[in-house]
C-alpha cells in the first residue's frame, strides 16, 4: 500500500460562523504540547452565563492553559467554582463536552465576531496569539473589524455583548484572564470574584 494510500482522508472544515457541533465554528487553535490541531466551537448566545471565576486569593493547579479550555474548566469545578461547574454539564443539542475558552480560544471569539464598530484596543499585547491558525497579530484600531455575519453584529440574535467575558486561564492566585468584546481588550487584572460573563466552547481533534 502506497503513503498516499495510508493517509487519512482530509478534514472539510467549516465556515467561520457556520452552525457546526451545537454552535458556531469559531476557529482553530493547536496545542504547544502535543502539537494537535483543534477545532473550536462557540456556544450560541441563550447559552451564555454570568458569575465569579473563583475564589480570589486561591491558586488553582492546572487551570493555566491558554488552549485546553475544558482541562482548565475541570480544574477550576474541582476547586469549586460554580460557573465551572454550570459550564462542564451544559448539554446543546446533543453535543456536550461544553468549557470556559481559554485564553487563545477567547481570542478567536472576538477576531471573529466582533460585535461592535468601535476601534480596537491597540496596546500591550491585545491580538496577540501564537496558537490559533494562523496565527493572531496583535491589533491595531481598524483590524480586526466588525463581523461581517450579520447574527453576531451588535444586536442580533447570536451577538457577544459589548462587555467583559472571563477566559479560563488563570494568571494568579488573584487574577484571571478576561476579554472586553467592545473594543478586545485583553486584561491581565481581572479579580477572580468579579461576576462576568462567559461563552462556552467545545473543541474537536482535526489532527
Amino acid at each position: 500500500m502506497s503513503a498516499v494510500e495510508k493517509a487519512a482522508p482530509a478534514v472539510t472544515l467549516p465556515e467561520i460562523g457556520q452552525p457546526f457541533g451545537g454552535g458556531f465554528f469559531s476557529g482553530i487553535t493547536r496545542d504547544p504540547d502535543t502539537g494537535k490541531r483543534y477545532l473550536n466551537i462557540t456556544a450560541g448566545a441563550a447559552h451564555e452565563l454570568k458569575g465569579a471565576w473563583g475564589e480570589y486569593g486561591v491558586k488553582i493547579e492546572g487551570a493555566n492553559s491558554f488552549t485546553n479550555s475544558r482541562a482548565n474548566t475541570e480544574a477550576m469545578a474541582a476547586a469549586g467554582s460554580e460557573l465551572a461547574q454550570k459550564v462542564l454539564v451544559l448539554d446543546i443539542g446533543g453535543f456536550t463536552g461544553w468549557a470556559i475558552p481559554a485564553r487563545d480560544v477567547q481570542e478567536l471569539q472576538y477576531r471573529h465576531f466582533k460585535p461592535t464598530t468601535e476601534e480596537n484596543w491597540a496596546n500591550s499585547r491585545n491580538g496577540d496569539n501564537p496558537n490559533s491558525e494562523p496565527v493572531g497579530q496583535l491589533y491595531t484600531e481598524e483590524s480586526p473589524t466588525q463581523t461581517t455575519l450579520s447574527a453576531f453584529q451588535e444586536g442580533g440574535t447570536e451577538a457577544f455583548r459589548d462587555a467583559w467575558y472571563w477566559s479560563s486561564s488563570q494568571r494568579s492566585a488573584y487574577d484571571a484572564f478576561p476579554m472586553t468584546f467592545g473594543v478586545g481588550g485583553q486584561s491581565l487584572t481581572g479579580g477572580k470574584d468579579s461576576e462576568l460573563r462567559v461563552r462556552p466552547v467545545r473543541s474537536q481533534l482535526i489532527d
